[in-house]
């Protein structure tokens, strides 16, 4: 079965807290934000904590996923290089770029993989709907994609598309970490130091590079209806 034949509502079981939803100001560096993400994770898994999302920017970086080819890391000394255990390869961080960190218990949902990533590409989707931009799911490859059509198609004849969203996920007790990235107006010159996500071939886009004037806060606020719509209720968090 294809991804987008899963059904991706991914809701809690009846009765269950809402996810709480955390916004942070600033660039957060990667070591803090993956020390909490670890310390959260511990929690919910031990049921001391409800579940949460993290809104997060970081300073320019790159991490490296589980399956990382070092080959893709074409400029080592350009940035930090973060060692993850997410799943995928290398990706970047960096201001203007939202990053979602997701922690769910999905043993309060379901305990598929597959139908997570499905559910975590349709809630970009439906973010970027939002927006007015057509998001769309590669079955091949991970992330959520806008196709470019004033520019020459590729060498196969399908039409040129870039990435504006990628995902990686780990999971602990099936409760996952790390998340989402959606490219709103980062430098996407930075991108040119790897392989996003070992996958050649494809550019990278953002919001702003399609044309439209967003601020993070607009991202924000349809990400957040469009996790609601996929996953349930949140409420904000009390840290």
């Amino acid at each position: 079965m294809e991804r987008r034949e899963i059904d991706f509502l991914m809701h809690a079981e009846a009765g269950a807290p809402p996810v709480r939803w955390r916004v942070s100001d600033g660039l957060i560096p990667y070591p803090q934000a993956l020390a909490e993400m670890e310390r959260q994770v511990d929690l919910i898994a031990r049921g001391e904590a409800d579940e949460l999302v993290w809104l997060v920017e970081h300073p320019p970086l790159y991490t490296a996923g589980t399956s990382a080819n070092a080959s893709d890391l074409l400029i080592a000394d350009r940035f930090p290089v973060y060692e993850t255990g997410r799943g995928g390869e290398y990706t970047y961080h960096g201001p203007g770029q939202r990053v979602a960190y997701l922690m769910l218990d999905l043993k309060r949902r379901r305990r598929d993989v597959r139908a997570f990533v499905a559910a975590i590409e349709e809630t970009i989707i439906k973010t970027l709907d939002m927006m007015n931009v057509r998001g769309e799911r590669r079955e091949d490859r991970v992330g959520v994609w806008v196709k470019r059509p004033e520019r020459p198609p590729l060498p196969d004849g399908s039409p040129a598309e870039d990435k504006i969203a990628a995902i990686g996920i780990r999971l602990r007790h099936w409760v996952s970490f790390h998340g989402l990235s959606i490219n709103v107006e980062p430098e996407l010159e930075h991108f040119g130091g790897i392989v996003p996500c070992g996958i050649s071939g494809y550019g990278v886009t953002s919001l702003i590079d399609l044309g439209l004037t967003v601020t993070m806060e607009d991202v924000d606020i349809c990400l957040k209806k469009a996790f609601e719509e996929v996953f349930g209720a949140t409420a904000p968090d009390q840290p």
